[in-house]
């Protein structure tokens, strides 16, 4: 699928307005960002919407992206992630609070990870931290077992008021264990989008998880399960640097 630039942008801009605000995105917001009519923001729109990346939940609503568009954003920060050139130097060779908010928060997954001794210990650890930086539910497994945290945290989310949601989301957590271990996803870091879920399709829910080793097992597993609204970037950063300091702390 080639998008133009401006395209790209304007899916951009409502993936990460959305995920902040929880609410459709409208023309008129995106027209003052981008500095066009509100009529050329529309036309853009429609063909994001043409080409299923956006949707319209109401009649005069604005738009909210659909799996696919979350797939497509989603694929564009590995793609830059693996395109980036990272500086070998300490991570944090200035002071904590004059350093970029997703540098903070790793920050924050290191100290509290690190002051643990035992794998158990620290699997829950960064599991609770992960839940505390993302507001999403955290997991991980130990050994057989699937250690769960923050469930009332992700059921409060406004996607979660709808009793079926909340039902399907229960399904993919009583189903996870077992496909975990069956599936046994085996790249470093793993996303599923919505329908791309292999349990629970009609969730809503994004699940992203990281595998490392652990003296339990090669195919340990540490991630969140939130809704499809949320912040990619960063969840995406602390679920992989999480996996990556359970396996070199141990």
């Amino acid at each position: 699928m080639n998008l133009t630039e401006r395209q790209r942008e304007i899916l951009f801009a409502i993936i990460e307005q959305y995920a902040e605000l929880a609410t459709p995105v409208g023309s008129v917001t995106l027209a003052k960002l981008f500095d066009v009519s509100s009529a050329t923001i529309r036309a853009e729109m429609a063909k994001l919407e043409s080409y299923g990346l956006i949707a319209q939940p109401h009649t005069s609503a604005g738009r909210i992206p659909t799996d696919a568009g979350y797939r497509y954003y989603v694929n564009s920060l590995v793609e830059e992630s693996e395109n980036a050139e990272f500086n070998e130097g300490p991570a944090y060779d200035v002071p904590l609070l004059d350093a970029p908010k997703e540098n903070r928060a790793e920050h924050v997954l290191e100290v509290r990870v690190s002051s643990h001794a035992s794998a158990e210990t620290m699997i829950k650890t960064a599991v609770d931290a992960l839940v505390d930086l993302t507001g999403n539910l955290g997991l991980g497994t130990i050994g057989n077992q699937l250690y769960l945290s923050g469930i009332s945290r992700l059921l409060t989310q406004p996607e979660f008021v709808d009793l079926a949601r909340v039902q399907a989301v229960a399904k993919l957590l009583d189903n996870l264990e077992p496909w975990l271990r069956e599936a046994a996803p085996g790249e470093p870091l793993n996303i599923f989008i919505g329908q791309e879920n292999p349990i629970g399709k009609s969730s809503g829910v994004s699940l992203i998880i990281s595998k490392f080793r652990s003296p339990f097992s090669d195919t340990s597993y540490i991630g969140v399960l939130g809704p499809t609204r949320q912040n990619y970037q960063k969840v995406m950063s602390l679920v992989r640097s999480a996996g990556e300091m359970l396996e070199k702390g141990f």
